[in-house]
């Protein structure tokens, strides 16, 4: 049975807006790993679609002029990655996705029931789901020493606590911290 893990960055305020935390060069290095120990990663549309957009490499093979050189390996790593994708509006997906239709709880049970070394999902609304459904085997947050000062929040809607045990607790050079947790069972 493949474990699924969600990650996400977010603020000491609460907020998980992309834009909001601090994007180093640790931070990248951090997702590129877990990208990389994992089978494949899942996705809803939104996460989808933001990913593809900033991480897809373009037909010319031109770099973005926003892309430091330090990006790159987590450039090559998302792009390399088998993506399924939850959604109910899309009607195709392309960058080495499948769409995933259907019951969400069945559809993710079958995913990870194959063999594999794990899922990694991100983003705020599948992972809500998600963890109502306690789908999620290991939940990491890394949380940015800044104050966004606005949203949007995690599991906002949530319909019961998920209690946690912290596993793991790690320091990166810009003071953000990567806490790994599981449910307690």
């Amino acid at each position: 049975m493949r474990p699924l893990l969600y990650s996400i960055n977010v603020t000491l305020d609460g907020c998980c807006d992309h834009r909001a935390g601090i994007a180093d060069e640790d931070i990248h290095r951090n997702a590129a790993r877990n990208i990389e120990q994992a089978d494949a990663l899942l996705f809803g549309r939104v996460t989808y679609e933001m990913m593809e957009s900033a991480w897809r490499p373009v037909p010319s093979g031109a770099k973005p002029d926003w892309m430091e050189p330090w990006m790159e390996p987590f450039a090559r790593t998302i792009d390399a990655a088998k993506k399924y994708v939850v959604s109910s509006t899309l009607n195709q997906v392309d960058w080495n996705s499948e769409l995933v239709r259907g019951d969400l709880g069945n559809a993710v049970q079958k995913l990870k029931s194959e063999s594999g070394r794990g899922l990694l999902t991100g983003g705020v609304t599948l992972p809500r789901a998600l963890a109502e459904l306690g789908l999620i085997d290991e939940y990491e947050f890394v949380v940015h020493p800044r104050l966004a000062g606005h949203g949007p929040t995690l599991f906002a809607g949530l319909s019961k606590y998920v209690d946690l045990k912290l596993v793991s607790r790690s320091e990166l050079a810009s003071g953000a911290v990567v806490m790994r947790y599981e449910p307690k069972r």
